[in-house]
């Protein structure tokens, strides 16, 4: 397994309200509709995120190669009100450039230095287009002209058979998006569209009713929380290979797990390899001239690693049986952990899960490590 987390290089909000306004260091992004009950005068908020290309052609040319993958669009809900029953958010690879501008959404006079509503900078000939599409380009607006460009569909579909994203939200879900953006990525990666980031927007704008009147608000890249938005690529590199080692596999409870080659700091730059130790908690006697307590044992193959914020106690990395199932080698048990997903100068703590004799159990034993600055 293998998972690989990118932040932001730039986003932004724009506003069909306040039409010239930037917020690109704003620490919100915010997808929300108002005034819906406002005849005629119902307001829509999008937010654009850019990930660096060279970052995601490096991972997936010299870290993923020939294996599988996927990629998942992550952001964290700040704060929420008015929703619907079912509220669905749209996804679109946006089709012009765009400048992040230094603006915020409470600054007074207002900036107009990057991306708004009606501008994709700080240039006034910059406008979005408003008529004369590209192929398989489009964009929506009310009353105020502008709000984005994106893409709707692929110029090659045997490569790529679709380049937009959807996630639908019930009232009782957290609304945090963790929205699969395979495709779109792909499209950049192929060259089929350039990569100018990702815009988010409801599936229902501009409608006068109450119904759909509500508030998503979402940490920004400039947040001062560990939830910025994260482009999340994940790929299988599992691999069982025990070579010429007289390991077996633990199949006795209760059994001891413990995690070594965890020097406990580590930079974001890190890569690092734990290893699994594993043993009956009671080995059975036998006769031989070395403790039984230094007897390695593999874990079984359904056998599963996931990390924790050690402070607020959530999931950076959460267990799946696709993507952090523990490899073997001659050795041991073992997994590989990119630190460059969490955010420095936190605590972070290791759980492993696994399967034995028909029993579900899960390690939590304060495997802890910190990421600091480099």
């Amino acid at each position: 397994m293998a998972i690989y987390k990118l932040f932001p290089t730039k986003d932004a909000t724009i506003y069909s309200r306040y039409p010239n306004k930037n917020t690109g260091l704003d620490e919100i992004l915010d997808v929300s509709i108002e005034d819906a009950q406002d005849s005629g005068n119902t307001q829509a908020n999008r937010f654009l995120v850019q990930f660096s290309q060279t970052e995601i052609s490096d991972v997936l040319t010299n870290k993923v190669g020939n294996a599988s993958w996927s990629a998942s669009f992550l952001a964290y809900l700040a704060y929420g009100d008015g929703l619907n029953i079912d509220t669905t958010l749209e996804f679109y690879p946006i089709s012009q450039s765009w400048e992040m501008g230094t603006g915020k959404f409470a600054y007074t006079p207002e900036y107009t230095n990057g991306v708004n509503w009606t501008y994709r900078g700080a240039s006034t000939t910059s406008r979005w287009a408003t008529s004369s599409f590209s192929p398989f380009v489009t964009a929506s607006y009310s009353s105020s002209a502008g709000g984005g460009t994106w893409f709707t569909g692929s110029s090659n579909p045997s490569i790529v058979p679709t380049v937009t994203a959807s996630q639908t939200f019930s009232y009782f879900d957290d609304f945090d998006i963790n929205v699969n953006v395979t495709n779109i990525v792909k499209a950049w990666t192929s060259s089929l569209i350039q990569n100018n980031g990702i815009i988010v927007k409801q599936e229902d704008e501009f409608i006068d009713s109450l119904e759909y009147n509500n508030v998503l608000r979402y940490f920004s890249r400039d947040t001062h929380t560990i939830y910025p938005p994260q482009l999340e690529i994940k790929w299988r590199d599992y691999s069982f290979n025990t070579g010429s080692s007289g390991l077996t596999i633990l199949n006795t409870l209760p059994a001891f797990v413990d995690i070594a080659e965890n020097p406990g700091i580590f930079y974001p730059e890190s890569v690092n390899r734990f290893r699994v130790n594993a043993r009956p908690e009671y080995p059975v006697r036998i006769y031989q001239t070395a403790s039984y307590y230094t007897t390695n044992y593999y874990l079984p193959t359904s056998s599963y690693y996931a990390v924790k914020d050690l402070d607020t106690n959530e999931f950076v990395i959460n267990f799946d049986e696709q993507f952090t199932q523990l490899s073997v080698d001659n050795q041991s048990s073992y997994f590989d952990l990119y630190m460059n997903g969490l955010q420095p100068e936190r605590y972070y703590t290791i759980l492993i899960k696994t399967a034995i004799n028909g029993s579900t159990l899960v390690f939590d034993n304060n495997y802890s490590f910190k990421v600091i600055n480099g």
